[in-house]
């Protein structure tokens, strides 16, 4: 008997293909498609999904939720819009492994302010570890990237210096053994040290190792190269997919806010790349508003060495007035701050860095140095990074893949956080038909899947997982707004994870499901 039917729905099986009425039978974790007549089943429970449209869990590609679903598991604002699945680790910085405690809160440390704290103190080292620690405590499945930060740490530490050819062997094998743990590959994020510190060639090595495992290489692409030329950035990440085989996946990837050069100079990069025989995906968000820690504006240089190294530069008069020198005015103007932990700082919060200095009678950088050591570093920042008349080209691009590029905290958090998915169904769908609704559900959801090498998920097909989400396609929308973002999406009123569901006619049932994914792995 099964455990839950599903019965009346439009099946949208995130194929791609058109949907289809059909029932779903869900017995433990798994679903079965059901085309005749169910009314002589007898099941533990019935939800009748008239007017729904019935679709795999959407599958995140880009989450900063590693750290911060340890301590709130049910982890609401991504739920809530459908998704099911969230790979962590993005932007290079992953959370193992480690030698020590003490180098792994030393990095939960330096990035605060884009992934969070864990509940403290943090008590794993390897992938594995970490990787236990999600089963069957969170609402959602987490899937996990290797960020080449803690490589580096692990063999060549946390100074700007080229690896020894000893340390990149050293390298390797981390990589190596990160994958054979369940890892789905390796990230960068090389606007944001240690990791930037490393050259393409040593990047090239290190995914070399990663796609002889199976695995991708996911990037945030190095921004000082653009001196070099608009595309240069994404140029040496295609060049690493060249040189390694490893294929490439170009995250949060769109027009600049100041519409420098046309969207076709990026859609064109994908497509060449593609044409030449390498393997080049991205995904995008769907917002025009960029978010990260607002450290990430400060010159590497006062970041050689680690955390410990950035606090002495804020508290020193040289290197503050070096800093002011080259700190760019971008960093300081149409950025937003949120996350402010001490009681004299909250009323900040969602406010421009240029309000905030006029508060507190100073200059925007002596404000914003101060505020980060007020605040241990942990300061986010909502900006805009994101050109909104080119968007619609990149979430609708066969080749893109929807990805939220989420952070969980603070007052004011980017409404990407609350709003990414159903924007999607709601506006780039149903309202301005950029694209279809089987090929939106693709794109968020066996796309992203098969990018990653997920057997058993983004596709309801007869043994796949049960991850499944119901939602009204003509109501579904979100009233998340920069100036409002807490809000929760209208008309996704069932998320099912694992077969156990978790929303429940728009309600958190207070479930758990949720399972560390590993490579190569079944999900049982």
């Amino acid at each position: 008997m099964p455990d839950l039917i599903i019965k009346n729905g439009l099946v949208i099986d995130g194929s791609g293909s058109p949907g289809f009425y059909a029932a779903l039978l869900v017995t433990g974790d798994s679903v079965t498609i059901h085309r005749g007549d169910v009314s002589h089943l007898e099941a533990g429970r019935v939800i009748d999904a008239t007017g729904y449209v019935v679709c795999p869990g959407f599958v995140d590609v880009h989450s900063h939720a590693g750290l911060t679903i340890l301590g709130e598991p049910h982890h609401d604002p991504k739920v809530r819009q459908g998704v099911t699945t969230e790979l962590v680790g993005i932007d290079g910085i992953s959370h193992a492994p480690f030698k020590t405690q003490e180098e792994l809160h030393r990095y939960i440390w330096l990035d605060s302010g884009l992934n969070g704290y864990p509940p403290m103190p943090a008590d794993w080292l390897t992938v594995a570890d970490l990787l236990g620690k999600y089963d069957g405590t969170v609402a959602i499945n987490m899937a996990y990237i290797l960020g080449n930060s803690p490589v580096r740490i692990w063999s060549v530490g946390w100074n700007d210096r080229p690896a020894t050819a000893a340390e990149l062997e050293d390298m390797k094998s981390v990589v190596r053994e990160a994958m054979e743990e369940g890892a789905y590959g390796l990230s960068t994020g090389l606007d944001y040290p240690p990791g930037s510190y490393a050259d393409t060639a040593e990047l090239s090595a290190l995914s070399q190792v990663a796609a002889s495992l199976g695995g991708i290489y996911h990037t945030h692409t190095r921004a000082s190269l653009r001196s070099q030329g608009l595309m240069a950035p994404w140029e040496e990440a295609v060049e690493i997919g060249r040189r390694s085989g490893c294929p490439i996946h170009l995250t949060h990837y769109r027009q600049s806010a100041q519409g420098v050069g046309s969207h076709l100079d990026y859609i064109g990069l994908v497509e060449n790349a593609r044409d030449e025989g390498l393997d080049v995906t991205f995904d995008c968000y769907t917002y025009p508003y960029s978010g990260t820690m607002v450290a990430i504006g400060l010159p590497h240089w006062a970041k050689d060495g680690g955390p410990e190294r950035l606090m002495a530069a804020l508290q020193d008069a040289d290197d503050r007035a070096r800093m002011k020198r080259e700190i760019s005015r971008d960093r300081l103007e149409n950025n937003w701050l949120t996350n402010f932990t001490q009681p004299q700082n909250r009323q900040y919060d969602g406010r421009l860095i240029t309000d905030i200095a006029e508060m507190r009678n100073q200059d925007p950088e002596d404000a914003l140095f101060d505020l980060l050591m007020e605040e241990n570093l942990g300061i986010s920042t909502v900006g805009l990074g994101t050109n909104p008349h080119t968007l619609w080209a990149f979430v609708s691009h066969p080749m893109g893949m929807i990805a939220s590029d989420a952070i969980l905290f603070g007052e004011y958090p980017n409404p990407r956080t609350y709003g990414c998915f159903p924007i999607v169904l709601a506006e780039f769908v149903r309202a301005e038909k950029h694209l279809s609704l089987p090929e939106a559900i693709r794109k968020m959801t066996s796309f992203p899947a098969q990018r990653l090498g997920i057997p058993d998920r983004g596709l309801l097909r007869d043994g796949f997982k049960a991850d499944i989400v119901l939602f009204n396609p003509d109501t579904v929308k979100t009233h998340a707004t920069k100036e409002d973002p807490k809000h929760y999406p209208v008309g996704i009123d069932y998320v099912i994870v694992n077969g156990r569901v978790v929303i429940d006619q728009g309600e958190n049932t207070g479930a758990l499901p949720g399972r560390g994914l590993r490579r190569g792995r079944s999900s049982t």
